[in-house]
């Protein structure tokens, strides 16, 4: 079939059916929210499995990914991750597919879903492969609403945008959770004061 007759009849299944109406923004899912954004995120992205560290400087982020990389053997750093903190030679790299431990930059997170926002110029096998993943977030990119947050990044979107919300895990045979199925078993949020750039 030509891609005219494909069009001919989804226009002639469209002939006479009413317009809908935009449904405006995406305001808030409208529960209890606490003063500080970073502790809504917290306590939701804990909820959902993931484990958060809060850090003041990247001196001190630096540090806590050196010290908690030593325990991992093959790290793979996601291609947004600032220089200095992407550990340098003293990283023994790997593949994504081998890498015990992933390092990625957040472009944001979301307090209202306890979500990160990623961007695929990152690399996805980065964020997905690897069985442990420490995502690096600047608490400046944290948003009270996902409104906010998309708000924020439209203007500079990569080929795609994931929200992850903790490790990933699935009950779908016989109703047993089990993590790491499609994705990482274990999601850090390292969330740092300072700017990371």
């Amino acid at each position: 079939m030509s891609r005219e007759a494909i069009l001919a009849r989804v226009r002639a299944a469209l002939e006479g059916r009413a317009d809908v109406a935009h449904p405006t923004t995406f305001e808030s899912w409208g529960r209890e929210t606490q003063a500080d954004p970073v502790e809504d995120f917290a306590l939701l992205f804990a909820a959902a499995g993931g484990e958060v560290v809060r850090l003041e400087t990247v001196a001190e982020a630096r540090a806590w990914l050196a010290d908690f990389r030593a325990a991992f053997v093959g790290v793979v750093v996601g291609q947004t991750v600032p220089d200095g903190l992407d550990l340098g030679l003293a990283v023994q790299r790997a593949l994504p597919e081998e890498a015990a431990l992933g390092i990625s930059l957040a472009r944001g997170a979301i307090a209202e879903t306890g979500s990160l926002i990623l961007d695929a110029r990152d690399g996805r096998r980065v964020q997905l492969l690897p069985p442990t993943h420490v995502v690096l977030l600047a608490r400046s990119t944290m948003h009270r609403t996902m409104a906010d947050a998309f708000e924020a990044v439209s203007g500079d979107l990569g080929s795609a945008i994931g929200l992850h919300s903790g490790p990933s895990k699935s009950a779908d045979i016989g109703q047993i959770l089990v993590k790491g199925v499609h994705g990482p078993g274990r999601v850090v949020a390292l969330i740092v004061e300072e700017e990371l750039a």
